[in-house]
């Protein structure tokens, strides 16, 4: 058995990180933090209270006013942001252990995944260089033009299914563009956070431009949204945590983006080859054990392969190897707790309750040396109608529907039939049939033959109940500046409106 050799097993203390330092903090509330994978706590971190995220967030404010970050050269802030990332590689291999081993992500998923964060700092750095601000042709003798300023203190709450990676998607943004930030991560998944904190802080990034925040969403991530000194708001979450978090920073008119829910619908046209199709559900499902929010939830399958799609897909679940995250023969792990896999287990009850057909999974699965651990088998359910809840409401796990379409009018119908709009994929050869469904499906993000594929330069976030504004590329660079309008009278003629008044051809 080929096993990656696991971080020291300890029970940790761990404060906020404030100041270019891990502090203690007020609050007397331990939480615990588990393994995934066995149960046990590995680290115990308090519940901030307000005052705590109010001195995280006058350290990021002090920051930003500083000389030292705020009054920085762009083009030294980019060599800096490139140096950040030269920090992440070189600190790749303790990274992923410490996140495979707080959220039970399959090592090679993990070391997969963080491996491509460093370009995300190393774009954003490059869109630094690259930004130039605009001249704007205007009627009569004036030069119109913009000056971009960064706005100030991010705010941003990050979930636990992808730690690092949700957060850097943000963290490279606000570092490239000079605003500073405070995050809260996942009270299930802080560890990688504060352990980047630290590599940042080493490498040279000025204290108080990235801070940590410790605690539970309801208390420590409400102080934050509600901060009376937040500039921009940055969630990935559930969709009512979005409405509340939104409610509060629309209070002080903060820029927001917000990724939520998913229903993520995946049309598969009888032109696809059926085996290459049941491939992709597999890795769209169940991945990161579906604790995605673009996860491949809703097959929608046309009706002539439908019963060979289902069987094969059947098949390829139970093929699935579950175990040990650090074992690097594992390809599916747990989901974060105990009561994520009760809610998974609740789900597959209700599909057998509203008669769905059960072809896979929809149990505890046990793992040999880690009887403690939150694993569930790939669950698959067929048959599925519109109706149901396992084809309308997000399940966040190893769980995916399969449900029988005619025609592309159809497929359509059922693939919008939700309130979310994240993500849609779309399995067909018919080149002009992909580009119509792309253009008429509701998402944020399509894929045409493949799944879960984002890039540093891509815009990634949804539209309806799945949040707004978007991450990555220039629209997410872009937010993170306020602009300015500077408009510059060049006629040297005299002017008095109120001695001429009858003569003059404009007011403004």
């Amino acid at each position: 058995m080929n096993r990656v050799e696991k971080p020291v097993a300890r029970i940790e203390q761990h404060g906020n990180f404030v100041d270019g330092r891990e502090i203690e903090t007020g609050s007397a509330e331990l939480i615990d933090v588990h393994n995934p994978a066995t149960g046990t706590v590995i680290a115990q971190i308090p519940n901030s209270s307000a005052d705590d995220v109010d001195r995280a967030i006058c350290s990021a404010r002090a920051a930003f006013e500083s000389r030292e970050w705020g009054g920085m050269d762009v083009r030294a802030r980019a060599r800096l942001v490139n140096r950040l990332a030269d920090a992440f590689d070189a600190n790749l291999d303790t990274l992923y252990r410490l996140e495979t081993l707080n959220n039970g992500r399959p090592v090679n998923e993990t070391r997969a995944q963080l491996g491509r964060l460093p370009d995300f700092f190393r774009y954003f750095a490059g869109l630094a260089l690259a930004r130039r601000d605009s001249v704007i042709p205007v009627e009569g003798p004036y030069l119109n033009y913009t000056l971009r300023t960064p706005v100030g203190v991010v705010a941003n709450c990050t979930p636990f299914n992808h730690p690092l990676m949700i957060m850097c998607k943000s963290l490279a943004a606000v570092l490239a563009s000079g605003c500073t930030t405070v995050v809260k991560p996942s009270e299930y998944t802080p560890l990688t956070t504060l352990k980047l904190a630290q590599i940042f802080t080493e490498a040279g990034l000025p204290k108080g431009v990235f801070n940590v925040v410790l605690g539970l969403g309801p208390t420590t991530g409400r102080h934050l949204a509600e901060h009376r000194d937040i500039n921009k708001l940055v969630l990935t979450g559930e969709t009512e945590a979005g409405r509340i978090a939104g409610g509060a920073a629309a209070r002080v008119f903060a820029h927001q983006t917000m990724e939520l829910g998913g229903k993520t619908p995946v049309m598969v046209f009888d032109d696809f080859d059926v085996d290459q199709a049941v491939n992709y559900a597999a890795f769209g499902a169940f991945i990161g054990a579906g604790q995605t929010c673009v996860c491949a939830s809703r097959h929608i399958v046309q009706a002539s392969i439908y019963d060979e799609f289902v069987e094969k897909l059947a098949v390829k679940a139970r093929s699935i190897r579950i175990g040990d995250p650090f074992d690097s023969a594992t390809q599916l792990g747990p989901v974060i707790s105990a009561k994520q896999r009760d809610r998974v287990l609740t789900y597959a009850r209700f599909g057998h309750e509203q008669g769905a057909r059960h072809i896979a999974g929809g149990v505890a699965a046990q793992v040999p040396g880690n009887e403690g651990g939150f694993f569930v088998e790939p669950t698959v359910f067929a048959d599925v109608t519109a109706s149901m809840r396992i084809f309308q409401e997000e399940v966040f796990g190893p769980f995916t529907v399969v449900t029988r379409f005619e025609t592309e009018e159809d497929a359509l119908r059922l693939a919008n039939d939700s309130p979310f709009g994240l993500a849609a994929a779309v399995r067909t050869r018919d080149v002009a049939r992909a580009h119509r469904v792309a253009a008429r499906v509701k998402a944020g993000i399509v894929w045409i033959n493949d799944h879960h594929r984002l890039d540093p330069a891509s815009p990634w976030g949804g539209v309806g109940d799945s949040g707004i504004g978007r991450e990555c590329g220039t629209e997410s660079f872009d937010d993170h500046f306020e602009v300015k309008s500077v408009m510059v009278g060049t006629n040297a003629a005299p002017f008095d409106w109120y001695r001429e008044t009858a003569g003059q051809a404009r007011l403004n």
